[in-house]
């Protein structure tokens, strides 16, 4: 019962320090000129949790964390686009899991960062019937590819400051 209080405890710090980091990224301009394109800051904490917690467990940190995000934000129209990036990319990287240790988490969030941008294009071309937005696919997969680059070597970083924190 005390294992459990610990755990869940840890997972609601993770889940402010995520949606903290959210809504601090929100506050930096996007230097880009094309939209969707951002660091994803709060995706350090999904890929540490990816590697530290049992997949019920982290998919309820993602899912509070689009809910608050969306609320806090302001931008519950964003949610659809978010939810859909946010899964597909969580899907990809509990199954790279299985084949990519902790040492080299990082090349799960870059397969994560790809699959969240993939995830937030299918439900806009759904959503807005603009084939046209595949046009931007390749920026995203760059930007992706860097941006879960970044955060997985964060994510890393993390690991190694947290490793006696679940004891």
């Amino acid at each position: 019962m005390k294992e459990n209080v610990k755990r869940l405890a840890q997972l609601g710090v993770l889940t402010a320090v995520a949606l903290i980091i959210f809504v601090v990224e929100l506050q930096i301009p996007n230097p880009f000129p094309i939209p969707g394109i951002k660091l994803g800051l709060a995706n350090i904490i999904t890929v540490y949790a990816v590697y530290h917690y049992r997949v019920y467990e982290v998919a309820m940190l993602v899912t509070v964390r689009l809910v608050l995000g969306a609320v806090f934000g302001g931008n519950i129209s964003a949610l659809l686009y978010s939810a859909a990036g946010a899964y597909l990319c969580l899907i990809g990287m509990l199954l790279l899991k299985r084949v990519i240790d902790e040492k080299h988490l990082w090349m799960a969030s870059v397969l994560g960062a790809v699959l969240h941008n993939t995830g937030q294009l299918l439900m806009a071309l759904v959503l807005l019937r603009t084939p046209q937005l595949w046009l931007y696919y390749p920026f995203l997969l760059l930007s992706g590819c860097l941006a879960g680059a970044f955060t997985g070597l964060c994510a890393q970083l993390v690991t190694v400051r947290l490793k006696g924190w679940k004891r």
